[in-house]
């Protein structure tokens, strides 16, 4: 059984990798929205169901012909699945050419993600069924050539798959996307799936059928199969239930902890990992634990399952702001280990022990069982992300998913049960009480992270919890998701100011991608001249009336257009074309998914969309040499002329890129062709008193072009496979 072991530590490991780039892939083709999100796990897991439910079906058809049927058709699966290393990021971007050529992207957002996820059905669909069947196809092996121990071959495969896929979360993350890019990462987990193939295929020729082949009887009593066993009906709903919860408990627990990790990708993949690592020793120790008979009083699935609904509270401990736990990244990883770490173990324990039950071994209930706690992982992120974190919040969002795990308590005892006699009162009162206790302490002295912030106004959507704060104009400050992303400052002024003048002629249109606290927007339309800006976070707008005194007359006026949309796939999405176009990315610059507004790919797009003479700001804040220098060489790849100026006291970059000569004109010059509105706006908040002075401050701290791409010359070209800014541990590290 030790090269089962083997291939599905493999095959755990290439199926995350796949997950973290194809999801990536997709949103650089059609829009980095919670939508699309959505749409790309849940074809995933869709897969993974259809694949599991159907090969169970065909391992039982082919029950009793010996081993070699099912290792060459799981090595069949395995090669099906390295194809798709090969061939869906292709796929993917065939679909996006074929959108912008037919005008799809200018379809309503409906009809977008309706055409969106049937491309991804058909690309991503037919490699999830192939993972989906690995499982019954592998235990319906194990079943032919080992009596013993193949009742419980689900749990053993699937402490092998959790290593796999923890492995993949951290080796993608930290090593291969850094030093490979996206589709070379692909192609290696490609090579991956392929050896597993061969080496699945070249054991089916060598293993020999156990001495019975026909249907096996369920195994020998262990510690696993106690009295209290809750009905069958009951535990298919537990899987149902738990793969629902947990999946559901993840996106929660991405907007609890990002404001003590940032929102880099290494946050995301430590949040998979820790997830991943308590899955994995849950399942261990059931597998150490299940035939050891002082240890059976821990199989009682009632009792599991209380445990399960109160550690699925701790991450309100975990998450109060209230507590130290240490300095630095540490306390961040920490501070997830103790809120999601028990939760997980406890799941990684309940949910292979309910598998082995169900299904004792027989590949067809394990493939039914399966598939019923895959539909649940579908719907979990859709209920969390569009339904209970907008009307509820974190707090309420973990009470409400972890309610239906203590309803296990209720369920009625078994045939088995009855027959050894009622539970005493105290094993079947205490654990309930205990948890109900416990559970009310957490939701009673926990504070959430928004609660430090007196006076705030928060608002809570299918994409961010956005907190504004501040007392006075000046101090006020916006947080999406815990994260500092801007204050008032004149820079934010400065992004729309200098395109708009250094132009040739007298703007008519303008364009910012990200609002943001609206200042650059407003800004635009103190020039006098129509506006439109593209916000991803439906609930930002709503704040601008908080952040400046005119912000809802200013969302009135005729010449103000506000979009809510990914900025990329508007750029695309969009026929119209603008002089000048500003773009301001949220911070940090490592932000996860944020090398899509700075890449190659990206500056083409908007490329398209300047007028003759147009002019493309982009701010970027002061970072690795390495980082600036790979952005201006995505910058010079669609625009023939750049400029680069340090801001306001050297905090940041103006990048000015135009397909035409960006005149060099005085601060003097620049500041005469402001109307007298902008002229005002421009030294609202100093700080100089005038224009011209405001104005030199920048144009006289022009950098060459030359030297930055200097400071770092061997940096690649940022693009949207190779993002420089988001993935940098090892360069780090080696320097």
């Amino acid at each position: 059984m030790g090269w089962f072991f083997l291939f599905f530590i493999l095959s755990g490991f290439c199926g995350l990798v796949y997950q973290v780039t194809w999801l990536r892939a997709a949103m650089a083709s059609f829009g980095v929205t919670t939508p699309m999100v959505s749409i790309v796990l849940s074809v995933f897991m869709a897969g993974l169901a259809l694949g599991s439910f159907a090969g169970g079906r065909l391992a039982h058809r082919l029950e009793g012909r010996g081993p070699r049927p099912f290792l060459r058709l799981y090595a069949a699966t395995e090669l099906l699945i390295g194809v798709s290393g090969i061939v869906v990021a292709p796929l993917l971007r065939l679909g996006h050419t074929l959108f912008v050529s037919s005008g799809g992207t200018e379809w309503n957002s409906s009809a977008h993600y309706l055409a969106a996820g049937a491309w991804l059905t058909l690309a991503l669909l037919p490699f999830c069924t192939a993972m989906g069947a690995t499982f019954p196809l592998a235990m319906a092996g194990i079943r032919a050539t080992h009596d013993a121990g193949s009742g419980r071959s689900f749990s053993y495969l699937y402490v092998a798959n959790v290593l796999g896929a923890m492995a993949g979360a951290l080796t993608s993350a930290f090593v291969l996307i850094e030093l490979l890019g996206f589709r070379n990462t692909m192609l290696f987990a490609s090579a991956v799936n392929v050896v597993v193939a061969v080496l699945a295929f070249a054991q089916g020729g060598k293993l020999t059928p156990a001495a019975k082949s026909a249907p096996l009887p369920r195994p020998a009593a262990s510690a696993a199969d106690s009295p209290e066993d809750a009905p069958a009906v009951v535990l298919f709903a537990l899987l149902l239930a738990t793969g629902l919860i947990s999946l559901a408990m993840e996106v929660v627990w991405t907007r609890q902890f990002v404001p003590f990790l940032g929102p880099m990708v290494y946050t995301f993949a430590s949040i998979l990992a820790t997830y991943l690592a308590a899955t994995a020793a849950g399942s261990w120790l059931y597998r150490k634990w299940v035939t050891d008979p002082t240890k059976s009083w821990l199989f009682d699935v009632r009792l599991l399952s209380i445990f399960a609904a109160v550690t699925a509270l701790l991450p309100l401990f975990a998450a109060d702001p209230r507590w130290s736990f240490g300095r630095g990244l540490a306390k961040g990883v920490l501070r997830v280990a103790i809120g999601t770490g028990p939760f997980c173990a406890v799941l990684g324990f309940l949910t292979p022990m309910v598998m082995d039950r169900v299904s004792g071994g027989e590949p067809k209930r394990a493939g039914f069982a399966y598939a019923l706690n895959t539909i649940g992982c579908i719907a979990g992120p859709l209920l969390a992300g569009f339904v209970t974190l907008p009307a509820l919040g974190e707090r309420w969002s973990l009470v409400l998913l972890a309610a239906p795990l203590s309803l296990v308590v209720l369920a009625p005892q078994t045939p088995a049960a009855a027959a050894a006699g009622a539970l005493s009162i105290r094993r079947r009162l205490l654990p309930p009480v205990i948890g109900v206790v416990t559970a009310v302490l957490l939701i009673v002295l926990t504070r959430d992270f928004e609660s430090q912030f007196t006076g705030s106004v928060v608002h809570r959507d299918h994409t961010a919890t956005v907190v504004a704060l501040g007392d006075n104009r000046m101090g006020k400050t916006l947080r999406i998701n815990g994260v500092g992303i801007t204050s008032l400052t004149p820079i934010t002024k400065l992004m729309a100011h200098l395109p708009l003048a250094m132009l040739e002629g007298a703007p008519t249109k303008g364009l910012v991608l990200c609002l943001g606290m609206g200042t650059s927007f407003r800004t635009m339309l103190s020039w006098g001249i129509d506006a439109t800006v593209v916000e991803l976070v439906p609930s930002v707008p709503a704040l601008l009336g908080f952040f400046h005194p005119d912000g809802d007359a200013l969302r009135a006026s005729p010449r103000a257009h506000i979009v809510v949309d990914d900025a990329r796939r508007y750029l695309e999405r969009s026929s119209e074309t603008f002089d000048v176009i500003v773009i301001d990315p949220p911070p940090p610059v490592e932000a996860a998914a944020s090398s899509l507004l700075y890449s190659v790919e990206f500056y083409e797009s908007a490329a398209k969309r300047l007028r003759r003479g147009g002019i493309l700001q982009q701010w970027l804040p002061s970072g690795e040499p390495s980082v600036i220098a790979s952005a201006t060489k995505a910058l010079t790849t669609h625009f023939a002329h750049v400029r680069i100026f340090h801001s306001i006291a050297g905090r940041g970059w103006h990048f000015l890129a135009s397909a035409a000569p960006i005149p060099a004109k005085t601060a003097a010059e620049l500041a005469a062709k402001l109307p007298p509105a902008a002229a005002a706006d421009l030294v609202e908040w100093g700080p100089h008193t005038t224009p011209a002075e405001q104005l030199d401050e920048v144009v006289g701290r022009e950098v060459p072009l030359a030297a930055v791409l200097a400071a770092a010359p061997d940096a690649p070209a940022l693009s949207d496979d190779r993002p420089v800014n988001e993935y940098y541990m090892l360069r780090r590290l080696w320097r």
